[in-house]
């Protein structure tokens, strides 16, 4: 697949979000519809593999991890897929840089963060992802921050730096992500551009990443 063609089957996808997914084998009449959704599914998330490994190529030393699923195990489809990329000198308990689809007003866009991955995280994990706290802020970057179970964007400015920061303290604020939004993909003409603007956020986002990298 090009590009344009990569974009449009994760947007053939998209508005399938949350819907169940039932195995055509046992949909009944239904079967040929969820066999067509199979088959939209598997592209739009081979689409979005072959962007990440694209990039991974633009990223020495880092990893490509396995794309998330395009179900989850209550079969309800997920089409904003993620993956992580793993520096190959770090953990997977470490934090580490990830790829997110993003869908909202502006269109399908992607976010590039020093993020976590959940189920491997250990005592230490959510400390050293916090650390991003400890690094000066930049306007083109924002914080994701969980409250309260509760995930909330923060404009990154001193200010919400310093409530970030004692909110932690507080007990009040469980982890800080530190994103890179990338609004609209059909803005660029071709992967390269966008592979390009891609390696820029990379970049910026570094000193928060290697903030995390705290000898403990």
């Amino acid at each position: 697949m090009d590009y344009q063609e990569k974009l449009q089957a994760i947007r053939d996808f998209i508005p399938y979000q949350g819907d169940k997914y039932i195995s055509p084998g046992k949909a009944g009449v239904l079967a040929s519809q969820m066999e067509a959704v199979k088959t939209q599914a598997q592209q739009a998330r081979m689409a979005f593999t072959d962007l990440a490994k694209s990039f991974e190529k633009q990223v020495f030393d880092f990893q490509l991890q396995r794309t998330s699923q395009w179900m989850n195990q209550a079969q309800i489809l997920r089409p904003h897929f993620w993956v992580y990329l793993i520096e190959k000198s770090q953990s997977v308990q470490s934090p580490a840089l990830a790829l997110r689809l993003l869908n909202d007003v502006s269109g399908l866009g992607i976010s590039l963060e020093v993020s976590l991955i959940e189920r491997q995280k250990n005592e230490t994990t959510l400390y050293q992802q916090n650390q991003v706290l400890t690094v000066a802020t930049h306007s083109e970057l924002y914080y994701f921050a969980q409250i309260e179970g509760t995930s909330r964007r923060f404009p990154m400015t001193e200010a919400n730096r310093l409530e970030l920061t004692q909110g932690i303290e507080a007990g009040q604020v469980r982890k800080v992500q530190v994103k890179f939004d990338i609004p609209d993909l059909t803005v660029f003409p071709d992967e390269s551009s966008l592979l390009a603007e891609l390696k820029r956020g990379w970049l910026l986002l570094q000193p928060y990443y290697q903030a995390t990298k705290i000898p403990l």
